[in-house]
């Protein structure tokens, strides 16, 4: 085998010279020298014994694949070491645009469709909101109501249901016979203008002058029974008003035959036409004391 030969059989060393299997079979170690463009070098001493052996340099058409590999990484790693805004100028400088959402990869494309509200569905939600208030707005005022309802029954119920028609006056004359003629009610004496009050519930049926009463009120009541109020200085009340228990229906006076200021009251059982009672047991009946 002749040197040639031998270098041939090697791989290229670590340092990255071509194999000489990739050259063109060569007549001489001089045309091979000029072929990869390497100057001739001197010929170097023949030592006795020794053959000479020499590496030959890759031709250039087989180094440019490794230097554009090379150059080519080279480029790679200085641009994966820049950040974003390095990169973001590069592209500015280069005459182009790339924003920061783009350079990450977002999507930036500006038909995408806006979110718009449900007409419908907010018209169904404020829809829902007002009945709702509606409903609270009702059942406070259903409360209100309630409360004023049971304020009321509750006065009703500790409301007296019959008063004396006369509050501190002093009795002077009972029912029954006097002077030789029928005392069909009681005096309760009082000074001058002192109020009268309805001894019932009940309507005016009658209030003005009256014969021998100066002037005269007739109140009849639920269960039929009218109570008469004669005497009295001034009427406040009118035919056909509702009165209470307590109500004042006129002032006390001394008119038509009377001997002195007080109320004459009487209790007609059934009706104008039925039959007169003695009022103090009526009036206690009913839980007033004389």
């Amino acid at each position: 085998m002749s040197p040639l030969d031998h270098d041939r059989s090697r791989t290229v060393p670590a340092s990255g010279l071509a194999p000489v299997d990739d050259l063109p079979a060569l007549t001489s170690d001089a045309e091979a020298v000029a072929l990869a463009g390497v100057p001739d070098p001197a010929p170097a001493p023949q030592l006795p014994g020794r053959t000479r052996r020499r590496w030959l340099a890759p031709p250039a058409r087989a180094r440019r694949p490794a230097v554009y590999l090379a150059a080519a990484l080279v480029g790679a790693t200085a641009l994966g070491g820049l950040t974003v805004g390095d990169r973001v100028a590069l592209a500015a400088g280069a005459g182009g645009s790339m924003s920061v959402a783009e350079e990450l990869g977002l999507d930036t494309r500006s038909d995408a469709t806006p979110v718009t509200p449900d007409a419908e569905r907010l018209q169904e939600l404020t829809a829902s909101h007002t009945a709702r208030e509606a409903e609270q707005a009702a059942a406070a005022q259903a409360q209100v109501e309630a409360d004023r309802l049971a304020a009321e029954a509750a006065a009703e119920a500790a409301r007296p249901q019959a008063v004396l028609p006369v509050a501190g006056a002093r009795l002077t004359s009972g029912f029954g016979e006097r002077w030789g003629r029928m005392h069909a009610g009681i005096d309760l004496a009082a000074p001058m203008r002192t109020p009268e009050y309805a001894a019932m519930d009940g309507v005016v049926l009658e209030a003005g002058p009256a014969s021998g009463y100066g002037l005269v009120v007739y109140i009849q009541h639920e269960n039929g029974d009218v109570t008469v109020y004669g005497h009295m200085d001034e009427i406040l009340v009118q035919p056909g008003q509702v009165v209470r228990a307590g109500d004042t229906i006129a002032l006390l006076g001394n008119r038509g035959q009377s001997t002195g200021p007080h109320l004459h009251f009487e209790v007609i059982v059934g009706g104008l036409g039925g039959q007169k009672v003695d009022p103090v047991p009526w009036l206690q009946e009913r839980g007033v004391a004389i």
